[in-house]
């Protein structure tokens, strides 16, 4: 069942002069219970980023507050929320509070950690992963398959290493 609280689930990792911010959709329940992103063993948030070569090591996801140092940022849709999508309310998503922080902290690329993320902010369908057209004030959209271990039939560490190439030539502007 998911819990809706006041204060965030987890904390928005956000500053200034980030070249890459990623966004999910709400915290799961290992996540919430935690208090760390992608904290699930089945998910593969982790492995991806240092297998894609967006940091030099595998992080452990307590180590999430370390990811400013390496230019990157997390946040989520649903910040009041935890649980599976499916089991979300359907008022679950703040697509404006997350826009308005996109706008304020303007980093280089956002990455949607999801299709259903993608989907939820943007107000369409994504037809393929990659490099999207539009972009959120200055701050250009980018969507990776999830790596939730339940959406495993979906997986493909090739967008993620697509987003490390970006992120690395957006990192030398």
């Amino acid at each position: 069942m998911p819990r809706r609280l006041e204060a965030p689930i987890l904390p928005d990792v956000l500053q200034a002069g980030l070249t890459l911010v990623f966004c999910g959709t709400a915290a799961g329940k290992r996540s919430a219970a935690e208090g760390a992103y992608y904290a699930h063993p089945g998910n593969l948030f982790w492995r991806a980023l240092f297998e894609a070569g967006l940091t030099p090591r595998q992080f452990a996801p307590h180590e999430f507050p370390c990811l400013p140092d390496y230019g990157i940022g997390l946040t989520d849709l649903a910040k009041r929320h935890s649980g599976n999508d499916n089991e979300l309310p359907r008022d679950a998503f703040d697509v404006p509070s997350l826009i308005a922080k996109i706008e304020r902290h303007a980093p280089r690329l956002l990455a949607f950690t999801s299709k259903n993320a993608a989907r939820a902010a943007l107000g369409h369908a994504i037809a393929c992963y990659g490099l999207q057209d539009e972009t959120i004030g200055t701050t250009r959209v980018f969507v990776l398959p999830s790596p939730s271990g339940q959406a495993r039939g979906h997986w493909s560490i090739a967008p993620w290493r697509t987003l490390a190439t970006q992120f690395a030539l957006e990192r030398t502007r």
